[in-house]
């Protein structure tokens, strides 16, 4: 149904304002007593075989959600039942900020990918600690961090030291984003010496509390092999829990869209199936190169189990969906967890 009507409408709208278009019917819908279970019903994964234990947390399937769908912490508890082993929020930035100007949301139907330019628009981190506060949901739930647009590379570590102190009772796990393509300088912040002092930073930031709470880093796609090695070598230093590969690239290599299209919408982060191989290629080396010293979470054009498959034999322990999840709706999330399972069974 999702592929034959629903998509096809919200398709007729624009790509942002299809999304806020779904977040309030989907929030409507599961008010109506009696929803939230049959979807569980419906989509959850009862696939004991699945359930994945990584950086000190038990998962029940290793299929997530990824940071950018629920920037705001509005619709976890919904999106839970859903299918998902854990939910991913955020950009949560100290400060609400607006973002980027509109239009900044791309379809590449063709593709099946989107451009972004989206530049962490959310409400701030006070708001999303008050929807967290009624949390009713036992999937996991990770926290996204990043910086103001006006905070200064320099003095970027207190913006994410603010989200961490406060996010840290309300989340089960954080990611680090240093990696956006849609904030300026940002993706500066990857470079080895000021890398190492924010997530330094952070580990001494968590000592203060009585829980430890997992620190991973999520990564551009765009490194180059010499920084990939930095990352290893940043991660085994700083003794962080893991690496989530990928987030969106700047490239524009290889797509089915005409060029004059790629030009008209103009600078953004691709997503999708056009950025799989690359994100598979880099999870693949990290991998090799730090001979699976830590846990990687896969991300980028999983839209079937093959794909997740793909990332797991490149050696990540998770994976995480947005894209696909746009594309192919919410049964995409059982298809994947039925395929998961046999190839378990298969192996096994």
């Amino acid at each position: 149904m999702y592929k034959t009507l629903i998509r096809p409408f919200l398709f007729t709208k624009n790509a942002e304002s299809a999304h806020y278009f779904a977040f309030r019917w989907l929030k409507r819908l599961f008010k109506i007593p009696g929803v939230q279970a049959i979807s569980q019903s419906l989509y959850d994964s009862k696939y004991t075989s699945l359930e994945t234990e990584c950086f000190g947390l038990k998962f029940k399937n290793p299929v997530g959600l990824a940071a950018g769908f629920d920037k705001d912490a509005k619709l976890y508890n919904e999106l839970s039942a859903l299918g998902f082993g854990f939910i991913e929020i955020g950009t949560i930035t100290p400060k609400p900020q607006a973002g980027n100007p509109q239009p900044r949301l791309f379809r590449l139907p063709d593709d099946q990918s989107l451009i972004n330019r989206m530049g962490f628009n959310n409400g701030g981190l006070d708001e999303a600690i008050e929807r967290l506060k009624n949390r009713k949901t036992n999937v996991l739930i990770g926290g996204n961090i990043g910086k103001n647009k006006v905070t200064p590379n320099e003095e970027a570590v207190n913006d994410y030291l603010i989200c961490f102190n406060g996010l840290h009772p309300y989340v089960d796990y954080f990611v680090v984003n240093v990696s956006s393509p849609n904030t300026p300088n940002l993706r500066a912040l990857q470079e080895k010496e000021p890398l190492k002092h924010i997530l330094n930073s952070l580990q001494e930031a968590g000592k203060a509390f009585s829980e430890k709470k997992p620190i991973l880093l999520k990564i551009a796609p765009d490194l180059t092999e010499e920084q990939l090695l930095d990352i290893v070598e940043i991660v085994n230093e700083t003794g962080i829990d893991g690496v989530i590969a990928t987030n969106t690239t700047i490239s524009r290599e290889g797509l089915n869209t005409p060029k004059n299209t790629i030009e008209e919408i103009g600078a953004g982060g691709l997503s999708g199936k056009a950025v799989k191989a690359r994100s598979t290629e880099v999870i693949r080396f990290l991998n090799e190169k730090s001979d699976g010293a830590f846990p990687i979470i896969g991300v980028g054009g999983i839209q079937t189990a093959d794909d997740a498959i793909e990332k797991l034999k490149a050696g990540a322990s998770l994976v995480q969906v947005y894209t696909g999840f746009i594309y192919e709706g919410p049964g995409m999330i059982k298809r994947i967890n039925k395929g998961l399972a046999k190839w378990k069974e298969n192996k096994a």
